[in-house]
């Protein structure tokens, strides 16, 4: 006949705590493992564990007082005919470029910057 885990753990409730203390020394003995060990393994569950973004957009927010700089930039980031291109700029604030890198959208950021745009990475 075998026990429960709630049989055992009544029976465990009713013992004291020199009873439990030989219980665990008992248990490791037997079984070939240390309880602090163990306790080291659970992971942490009261930090939450933060996940670093790896993904950014770069979005255009303003084009600034040199326009044609930057429509030039944003044709040679996107790949995008004259027309196309203005027409994006105007519109702004627009996403340029979705779910590139860190190192990527820093370029991207600093080409723009340096025609005369506004840009923001998110």
């Amino acid at each position: 006949m075998s026990l429960t885990k709630e049989q055992i753990l009544d029976a465990i409730s009713n013992m004291s705590v020199m009873e439990i203390v030989k219980l665990t020394s008992m248990m490791e003995e037997k079984f070939g493992v240390s309880a602090a060990s163990l306790a080291t393994v659970e992971p942490d569950v009261s930090e939450p564990v933060i996940k670093e973004q790896t993904e950014f957009n770069v979005f255009l927010t303003a084009i600034g007082s040199n326009k044609i700089p930057v429509i030039k930039t944003v044709r040679s980031i996107t790949g995008l005919g004259l027309k196309e291109a203005k027409e994006l700029v105007e519109s702004a604030p627009v996403i340029l470029k979705e779910s590139i890198n860190k190192s990527d959208a820093e370029t991207l950021k600093k080409t723009l910057e340096t025609a005369g745009a506004t840009v923001e990475i998110k």
